[in-house]
């Protein structure tokens, strides 16, 4: 007895069964070599006539990767975290926080009489 589902056997997203149902032949491509500090390879595939980029993210380490084998880029420098306070204190001297203080307190004692 049929079920009347006329999908059965195939998955919602699922490619072409055979060659000759393809949209197209594909683009052509060339695969170009990137390097990481750590001497991973990637080879990642662009079309014949796309621009390649000069550094590419290394899959295995997440360090960029650059086409020259003998000097590929340098590690990225890690910021250290910083709070607010100190981010406040790069951009305030000491003796513009003193001021901003006393006018605070000042405003606060004011607004209590």
């Amino acid at each position: 007895m049929a079920s009347g589902n006329a999908i059965r056997g195939t998955r919602v997203g699922a490619g072409p069964m055979r060659w000759t149902e393809q949209r197209g032949e594909p683009a052509p491509r060339q695969r170009v070599s990137y390097w990481c500090a750590n001497g991973h390879e990637t080879r990642p595939a662009f079309a014949i006539d796309a621009q390649v980029p000069d550094q590419w993210d290394c899959p295995r380490c997440g360090l960029p990767a650059g086409r020259d084998r003998n000097a590929p880029p340098s590690r990225p420098r890690t910021e250290p975290y910083k709070s607010h306070f100190a981010y406040v204190k790069e951009r305030r001297s000491d003796e513009d926080g003193a001021m901003i203080l006393a006018e605070a307190l000042e405003r606060l004692r004011n607004s209590r009489v």
